[in-house]
């Protein structure tokens, strides 16, 4: 049978858990009344005004911020190479653009008349009918032209989207981040803001170049098995990684604290880790999700060794269903917008009360990887130390997918149309993750591999037990890995291997691992591929 289920996945009802975990978002406003609030200052501000390359903060769209206290400042967390970044001169003075009756010689922003794009045109889905389906037959089309600003009123077009841009992003875009977030997260302290991305890896990037210097010897902790390409991120600027113990719901706080109260810079090899790089929902790979009580217990740990978090939430909207197994009755899922979000499990930005968080996050597991567009939220500082990076390096993202998102999720779904995309996600992943578990229950050797059910992500860890290989004295850990590994390509399904994974690879493997996931496949092809992969084990193991 699989090992033991964790709260987050698992409905109590059906499985007698008592370990249960908060889930709920207590002591926030409600979405629906954020939502209203959020129109009617839009009301009272007017339309937005901004052009090409108008410069914006988040602070020009968020409520009041009464009684919150400032984020603390991170200057001696930053490394030498942010400390001495400069605002770029040119996007500085494209600031003046806005000036009535300017006349721009300074910059070598191109006319618009020279972009050969007139007008586009999609078929989106109308909220809450978001079948492929539904949208070919009723879908809205939606269009954007060059000159909507300028001749049909409108507050964003092709003339501004293609041109030039501050680092931020766009205005237009930049606006309905800072209400999502407002919703969603709502920091607790004041002096919080937001920056566009151009989506998470590249985020992570320049987050690690913000906060770490080779020269001093600095190291990131993160969960033993960890993301390979932030791991690989890591690796050529000369950053150390340190893997932190982890159970069904991810890293253990008192692990942590352990590992960093008896740290000894020079029998590590390096300074005592100040960034703490996680995943707190679905993480990747393990499909571990963080509960509310660990969340508050793994930021205590930080804040008693004065640790920043670099907070990666690309799978926190494919937060599922519970998994109440096979042939039970099924949980209802949540019925409106203000559940769902109640429903949501905090962020660490949500109980970030030092500004020590930031975090990622990315339209590309929600709508489309390939817009390249993702957000990084965090204290006035450390976003604008990320800005002045951005300048130079990304600029921002790409002004089409901007412009298709806005007109898609600001002029179209707007808020509560978007989170219901998000409640009509969480029902296909649910039904997605199930279908693999099915698939699981149905093909796998039950008595040699094991598994958690996940309850957010698009991942599912399987344990293979080595010690039960009949040739575990005399053949290494890899070298059964390799085997299985090698056997399901040749039998036409490819799984990634737990190795791939390990924070620190100069360590032993501590178990057999591979990873699978629902994100794609059809429930047919799922079941197929699992079964492939449960004979490959046989075949290794000599069972049947």
């Amino acid at each position: 049978m699989p090992i033991a289920t964790p709260p987050t996945a698992v409905d109590g009802h059906h499985h007698g858990s008592s370990k249960g975990i908060n889930k709920g978002q207590s002591g926030l406003a409600s979405a629906s009344s954020i939502i209203e609030e959020i129109s009617a200052r839009r009301t009272k501000a007017g339309k937005l005004v901004a052009g090409v390359a108008a410069a914006s903060d988040s602070d020009m769209w968020k409520g009041p911020q009464t009684g919150k206290p400032k984020a603390k400042r991170w200057d001696t967390h930053l490394s030498k190479e942010s400390l001495e970044r400069k605002p770029c001169t040119l996007k500085q003075a494209a600031r003046h653009l806005k000036k009535p009756g300017l006349i721009s010689l300074g910059g070598g922003l191109p006319s618009s008349e020279t972009f050969p794009f007139a007008e586009f045109a999609m078929k989106v889905p109308i909220a809450p009918h978001f079948s492929e389906q539904e949208t070919l037959e009723n879908g809205q089309t939606v269009t954007i032209g060059k000159y909507d600003v300028r001749d049909h009123g409108a507050v964003y077009d092709l003339s501004i989207a293609l041109n030039y841009g501050q680092s931020t992003g766009s205005a237009q875009m930049l606006r309905f981040l800072t209400e999502h977030t407002e919703i969603v997260c709502n920091p607790p302290y004041a002096d919080w803001r937001i920056c566009q991305t151009i989506g998470s890896t590249g985020a992570l990037e320049q987050a690690l170049r913000m906060f770490c210097d080779k020269g001093r010897k600095d190291s990131v902790l993160t969960e033993d098995f960890s993301f390979s390409t932030a791991l690989e991120t890591m690796a050529p600027l000369g950053i150390r990684v340190f893997g932190c113990p982890i159970d069904e719901e991810g890293l253990v706080p008192e692990a942590m604290d352990m590992l960093l109260v008896n740290w000894n810079d020079k029998e590590r090899g390096a300074r005592k880790p100040h960034v703490l790089y996680t995943v707190p929902s679905g993480q990747n790979p393990t499909g571990a999700t963080q509960g509310t009580e660990r969340r508050n217990a793994i930021y205590s740990v930080c804040q008693k060794h004065d640790i920043f978090i670099i907070e990666d939430e690309p799978y926190y909207f494919l937060q599922m269903q519970p998994y109440t197994g096979r042939n039970q009755a099924e949980v209802p899922p949540p019925a409106t917008v203000e559940e769902f979000v109640s429903s949501l499990i905090p962020t660490y930005v949500s109980i970030d009360v030092d500004g020590r968080v930031l975090r990622m996050d990315s339209f590309s597991k929600v709508l489309v990887p390939g817009s390249r567009l993702g957000w990084v939220v965090g204290s006035e500082q450390i976003i604008e130390r990320y800005q002045r990076h951005a300048e130079v390096a990304s600029q921002g993202p790409s002004g089409f997918s901007q412009i298709i998102l806005y007109k898609l999720l600001d002029e179209t779904w707007g808020h509560e149309g978007y989170l219901r995309w998000l409640m009509n996600l969480r029902m296909q992943y649910t039904k997605r993750r199930d279908a693999l578990l099915t698939a699981c229950e149905d093909h796998l050797p039950q008595d040699i591999v094991t598994w958690i059910p996940p309850a957010a992500g698009m991942f599912l860890w399987l344990h293979v037990d080595y010690t039960k290989h009949p040739h575990s004295t005399t053949k290494s850990l890899a070298d059964v890995e390799e085997e299985i590994y090698n056997s399901c390509i040749d039998s036409g399904v490819l799984v990634a291997r737990g190795s791939w994974f390990l924070a620190e690879k100069e360590k032993p493997m501590p178990g057999l691992f591979f990873r699978v996931t629902y994100a794609s496949a059809s429930a047919e092809s799922m079941n197929e591929a699992i079964k492939r992969f449960g004979q490959a084990v046989r075949d290794s193991f000599g069972s049947k």
